[in-house]
């Protein structure tokens, strides 16, 4: 699939195809995250930094389950 750059205001931009949008599962108003990769750029609907620092979150609620209940109270 080739995308065109084009001109949207005083900025540039790219419109991605229905097609691209639903194998994305993104619509209008959705984020999409840049990463940069080996490979070249990923476009993703995906936030990598958040889903990390959820996982770290859900594994010290795990650990500290007595804690955070104490602490609830």
């Amino acid at each position: 699939m080739t995308l065109k750059i084009t001109n949207i205001g005083n900025s540039a931009g790219i419109i991605l195809p229905k097609e691209l949008l639903e194998k994305l599962r993104v619509g209008k108003g959705d984020q999409l995250f840049v990463t940069e990769t080996p490979n070249g750029i990923e476009l993703t609907p995906y936030d990598e930094e958040f889903s990390l620092q959820m996982e770290l979150a859900e594994q010290i609620m795990r650990e500290d389950r007595d804690v955070l209940r104490k602490l609830a109270q």
